[in-house]
């Protein structure tokens, strides 16, 4: 039996996840983040390289810098309460 493999490409609606400070490289786009082309383009580019989807997630907050560091005083937290008590 053959096993196949999935790609799946990974993005956010934003500049920067997991590579802070990508930003600045020549060929980055990812301050295009907000136009429907950025968007557009990214699926062409994983289509041409046969991926199999494409997973955009979220984010609830905004990732900024204060005072030169990380923007925690400003950032959101969403906490669940279980139900199966």
């Amino acid at each position: 039996m053959n096993k196949e493999i999935r790609l799946n490409a990974f993005d956010m609606n934003c500049v920067g996840h997991i590579q802070h400070g990508m930003w600045t490289h020549p060929r980055d786009r990812s301050t295009e983040y907000n136009t429907i082309r950025y968007w557009q383009d990214l699926a062409r580019l994983a289509e041409r390289g046969k991926f199999d989807g494409i997973f955009l997630a979220d984010i609830v907050g905004v990732y900024d810098v204060y005072r030169g560091g990380p923007a925690r005083r400003s950032s959101t937290r969403c906490r669940s309460r279980s139900t199966t008590r």
